[in-house]
């Protein structure tokens, strides 16, 4: 399953900010039937382009249930949102405050998105201001939090005056319609490969998303599963907010997702979203997805630059050599290549690290924004070469 792959001598510039998918003319950031989904207003007020505006940065970058029509931070106003994340010009400005935003739209965007994602999971005194204004002007509302918008009294009554929604991201269903792990998950005959990370906030569901369209722009149908809420805004046709289901129903919840994708799509790969990290004490996530998905593969996502956890600046980034060892001591699956979050990190660097983690791993490294998207593919048709044949998974 091992193979080695060239290193691209790609001209780029040096990587200044967060992860961000690549502006091309096959990637574009907005659905292409603009008129049949509603617009909507991104609210990030200070940390857009950082690790807390990850839920904004994602909407920016790729959307398909809503189209994108500015954001809000006032510490970025004026500037273009392709820019501050890519270095590339898009079509979003951000804008200093809501009443910029609805100013510049005619007619008003249907939504606002709370497009952060704190480490507390709550609603800040200002910014439950804004959200109260924007139902006041009559703006459907939407958000990740932890904390419910629509179980607030005041925020709930408020939408009910304005005959607004709420849409919870994370609000899991009653517990009596949660489906429990019960194996069916084996019966699914496409090949599973999870993408997970060594830290939470380090770019799993990009790398997913770039890997699910280099598979099937060749031919070789994908669906991706989302777990966490930005890849649920974004408009994941399965998938399920992994951290808002109770312990007992994780692993059942995700496989029931994996399975309507595999019964309604038919299709020959399936990836899963990962979440935080198996290693991290934090989260308990990435151990539900490895049991409820039961991948053949696992893909790992670095920041070799990264000094320490997320949010825990006194807890050291682990290796990726450990946690490998740990993935694939936990469950029975095998990590068959690393990517790279290439924050922090110059041309250079990238180069020199894709080759020694490569040589130190003997596993092929690539990043999936510097690099072609053929460099992922060629990762998993090395270790599944069938894939390209049209062969069965089985018959690998």
């Amino acid at each position: 399953m091992k193979s080695e792959l060239q290193t691209a001598n790609t001209i780029r510039h040096p990587v200044r900010r967060a992860q961000a998918l690549p502006l091309t003319s096959d990637t574009p950031t907005q659905p292409s039937s603009l008129t049949q989904i509603p617009t909507a207003v991104v609210y990030c007020e200070g940390n857009f382009a950082q690790i807390d505006g990850k839920t904004a940065n994602g909407l920016v970058r790729h959307s398909e249930a809503y189209r994108i029509v500015s954001v809000i931070d006032s510490t970025h106003s004026g500037e273009n949102a392709g820019l501050v994340l890519d270095d590339v010009i898009n079509d979003v400005p951000i804008l200093e405050s809501l009443n910029t935003a609805i100013a510049r739209e005619t007619p008003r965007p249907d939504t606002f998105i709370y497009g952060m994602a704190p480490s507390t999971g709550r609603l800040s005194t200002v910014d439950r201001g804004v959200v109260l204004d924007a139902i006041a002007r009559g703006m459907n509302i939407v958000s990740g939090l932890h904390e419910y918008l629509s179980d607030d009294t005041e925020i709930a009554r408020a939408a009910s005056n304005e005959q607004v929604t709420i849409r919870d991201i994370r609000k899991p269903k009653p517990s009596k319609d949660m489906r429990l792990f019960d194996g069916s998950v084996s019966n699914v005959h496409a090949l599973r490969i999870a993408v997970l990370g060594t830290d939470c906030a380090i770019g799993k569901r990009t790398t997913a998303t770039v890997l699910a369209r280099a598979l099937n722009s060749k031919g070789i149908k994908t669906v991706l599963v989302g777990t966490g809420q930005t890849g649920l805004m974004q408009g994941a046709k399965y998938g399920v907010a992994m951290d808002a289901v109770p312990p007992q129903f994780c692993c059942g919840e995700l496989e029931g997702a994996i399975v309507a994708a595999s019964v309604a799509e038919q299709p020959d790969v399936i990836l899963i979203e990962g979440q935080g990290a198996l290693s991290h004490p934090a989260f308990c996530t990435s151990a539900f997805i490895l049991r409820g998905s039961q991948p053949d593969a696992v893909i790992l996502q670095h920041a070799p630059k990264r000094a320490h956890r997320c949010d825990f600046p006194n807890m050291p980034m682990p290796t990726p050599a450990s946690e490998i060892a740990l993935i694939e001591a936990f469950s029975d699956t095998k990590v068959i290549g690393i990517t790279l979050n290439h924050e922090g990190m110059s041309e250079a660097e990238i180069t020199n690290t894709i080759v020694a983690q490569s040589d130190k791993l003997g596993l092929p490294v690539t990043d999936a924004l510097s690099r072609p998207a053929a460099h992922l593919l060629a990762m998993i048709v090395a270790a599944y070469p069938g894939l390209q044949q049209g062969t069965p998974k089985a018959a690998m």
